[in-house]
């Protein structure tokens, strides 16, 4: 019997997936990307002045943790945006080569090789972003996958799972606001996910990278919460990027917030593995983390975005307008055949649901709950969404 390597069982990667599907397949004109969320609206000017101002520090191997001033600038950051006390910028954060660097390493760092002597498990929303998956197999955990549906709010329920599971549980990851849907947790799910944690021992893995990019209200951040009902700093690690706030994705600028046993763990493996980001590019980071007047430009921006998408299919059947981020997450007969219909017809490229999520047979004994959908991005210029919106529209009548 052949041995198996450990992500044998993985399917490829969604835009790898993409690809294959449409390939053969010749759009009528211009391609319309719709289907990753690159951002595209400008970064802001002083970016570039940082980066010159600081070229000779790339003759000098980065601060694995990141510079002390990046990390005092991601503290003030974190205590303004959320009106909490500053964190301790040595001991409660580290800067991440992208969030994605730090959501990975995370259940390395973090999960422990078994729980009650016992395989230990890892809670995903479903769908989910693809690297909480992988992390969970990287570490031999089981990962289970907990429908965020419009049933509950496009949010996963955690508290219908089993004891016996959430007994097993070392990692709970979840999006706020999250992707695809955009769905807000707002204060009473993070409270009763901070008591699953404290009476069944798990750590939550909060990513929140589309935080930033909102309507009207602020989206509530977990460690408001934290504070405002006593938790145990070490139950919650945060984890936010410049990539959506600041359209910065190519800077590879994040960081982790927590416990300080919890940041130990993460600073002693990024001590052998980390990728840490180059100085200069860590001075820019600083300071886009002191600037507010970029991210509400930003703002202004999707809103534009989002109020075109509700205008034009508002009345299209099963559309919700999101609450938050800049996805559409639009309901069909089925997704791979939308997408494959939209490109061939429009030219207008999505992403099926089902790359983005995974069915879960042990549990919840139901369909991949992305198979109805489409992920639809807003992120490039309007008189390209405007096309693509319509085109969308006509399609689903």
């Amino acid at each position: 019997m052949q041995d198996l390597l450990r992500f044998s069982d993985l399917p490829n990667y969604a835009f790898p997936r993409l690809r294959k599907l449409l390939k053969d397949i010749k759009p009528p004109g211009d391609e319309v990307p719709m289907h990753i969320g690159e951002p595209t609206h400008r970064f802001p000017n002083f970016i570039r002045q940082q980066i010159l101002e600081n070229l000779n520090e790339f003759n000098s191997y980065p601060p694995n943790d990141g510079t002390p001033s990046l990390l005092s600038e991601i503290s003030r950051w974190i205590s303004r945006r959320y009106n909490t006390p500053r964190l301790d910028s040595e001991k409660n954060i580290i800067s991440l080569n992208g969030t994605r660097e730090g959501l990975f390493n995370a259940a390395i760092a973090l999960s422990p090789q078994s729980k009650n002597g016992k395989t230990p498990t890892i809670l995903l929303p479903n769908p989910f972003y693809q690297c909480y998956m992988v992390a969970a197999k990287a570490v031999s955990a089981n990962p289970i996958f907990v429908p965020a549906t419009n049933e509950n709010g496009f949010l996963p329920d955690f508290s219908q799972l089993p004891k016996e599971i959430l007994d097993q549980t070392t990692l709970c990851y979840i999006c706020s606001p999250s992707n695809p849907q955009g769905a807000i947790a707002n204060e009473k799910y993070w409270k009763k996910l901070f008591e699953m944690a404290e009476n069944h021992n798990f750590k939550i893995l909060a990513d929140e990278c589309y935080s930033e990019i909102y309507r009207e209200k602020k989206p509530p951040g977990a460690i408001e919460s934290l504070y405002k009902f006593g938790v145990n700093p070490e139950r919650l690690i945060i984890f936010n990027s410049l990539s959506k706030r600041s359209n910065l994705p190519g800077l590879r600028s994040g960081f982790a917030a927590g416990g300080e046993k919890t940041i130990a763990e993460l600073k002693k493996l990024k001590s052998y593995s980390g990728a840490p980001c180059p100085v200069p590019l860590q001075f820019a980071a600083e300071s886009a983390w002191k600037d507010e007047k970029h991210v509400e430009n930003n703002r202004v921006l999707y809103k534009e975005k989002l109020n075109l998408a509700d205008k034009i299919l508002k009345n299209s059947r099963g559309y919700q307008s999101p609450e938050a981020g800049f996805f559409l997450w639009l309901k069909v007969s089925d997704g791979i055949t939308a997408t494959t219909e939209l490109w061939k017809k429009f030219g207008v490229k999505v992403l099926p649901g089902a790359y983005l999520s995974n069915k879960n047979y042990k549990i919840f004994e139901k369909e991949n709950p992305g198979q109805n959908f489409i992920r639809v991005a807003l992120v490039r210029p309007i008189h390209e969404l405007e096309f693509g919106l319509k085109a969308i529209s006509k399609y689903l009548g």
